[in-house]
This record gives structure tokens, sequence and C-alpha cells, in this order.
């Protein structure tokens, strides 16, 4: 009963306030003598509100191929072929957001980005000197960025894991998957 409550006063808030909003702008400038301020005033808030929820619902959508490419190569593992978008999903709740996508890579692309992954320094083939948790880490707020490669039974694996910096705030951790048996690369972005 507690999160039936909770929910119906959290839609209540999401649709009130921008409600409350548009009355304030509107009625603040009338009974100061500005009626037609008002309306423009009202006007331009509700298209502003209008664009950030169909940006919202339509986010997958709106996703393109150089987004993906860019957030791929944050990772530096460059794609220098044509490269097809499989699949792109996202989702989202209070405190928490999941993006992943699929791409079908080049066969020239799919072995650079494995050679990236194996000539890292860092690179373990060793399950057992795998940080499995890295995004689970007590130094969630604070501490250094820690970049991990390694090999799984069906993936060569990137995660990249940056501190937010600041307390409350959830950091960065993105994984890069790379199949061994299809020419897949899965991007993950987890915060939590």
């Amino acid at each position: 009963m507690d999160a039936f409550l909770f929910m119906a006063l959290l839609i209540l808030v999401i649709v009130g306030l921008p409600i409350v909003i548009g009355c304030l702008f509107y009625f603040v400038p009338k009974t100061l003598g500005y009626p037609k301020k008002g309306k423009y005033l009202v006007i331009i808030f509700g298209l502003l509100v209008l664009i950030l929820v169909l940006w919202t619902v339509f986010e997958d959508q709106l996703f393109t191929k150089d987004n993906a490419k860019e957030l791929v190569e944050e990772q530096q593992i460059l794609l220098i072929d044509k490269f097809e978008l499989l699949e792109n999903k996202s989702t989202s709740a209070i405190g928490d957001y999941y993006h992943t996508f699929t791409l079908k890579l080049s066969e020239r692309d799919r072995q650079n980005a494995i050679a990236k992954i194996k000539s890292a320094d860092n690179f373990k083939t060793d399950n057992s000197s795998i940080n499995q948790t890295l995004f689970l880490s007590n130094k969630r707020y604070f501490g250094p960025k820690v970049t991990q490669n390694y090999e799984t039974e069906n993936s060569y694996v990137r995660e990249y894991f940056q501190p937010s910096g600041k307390e409350g705030f959830a950091p960065t951790f993105r994984r890069i998957s790379i199949s061994k048996t299809k020419s897949e690369l899965t991007f993950e972005d987890i915060d939590e």
C-alpha cells in the first residue's frame, strides 16, 4: 500500500507542479496588468514542458548511430567502417538509469576492438582476478577512475568506472562487450 501511495503522490507532483507553475505564469502578469504577457509565458512554458515530455518518451527513437559511435569511442575503441545499430533500449526509474545498445560491426572493426582490449596493460583472462562488482565499489563518490579489460567465455570486455565526485550522485559505469562468435558490440551504461 505504501508503494501505491508513493506512486500516486509522485504522479500528482509530476502532473500538478507544471500546472501550478503554468497558472502562476498566467495569473501573476495578469494581476499586474499584463494579460498578453501572461498568455505568452504560459504558451512558452507549455511548449517547453511538451518538448521535455516528448524527448523523454521518444528518447530511444531519437538515438542515432552517431550517438552510439561517440559513446563507444569515449572508451578508445574506434569504429572506422560502417556499422548497423541492431538494438537500443533505455530504462529509468527514480535514481536509476540503464541504457544498452548493440552494434553489428565489420570484421575489421571487431578485430581492432578486440586487439585494443587484449593489448591493454591490465588485460586479464583469470576470472578470479576480475573485479565483478566494480560499479558497486565503496569508492562510488571519491576515488580514481578505473578501467578494466578482460576476457570471459563469450566475449572481450572493457569496463570504465568514474566516481561522481559528489556525495549522492551516481558514478559513471560503462561496459563494452565484444562477442567472440558474432561481429557484435554491446554497450551498457549503468547509473544507480
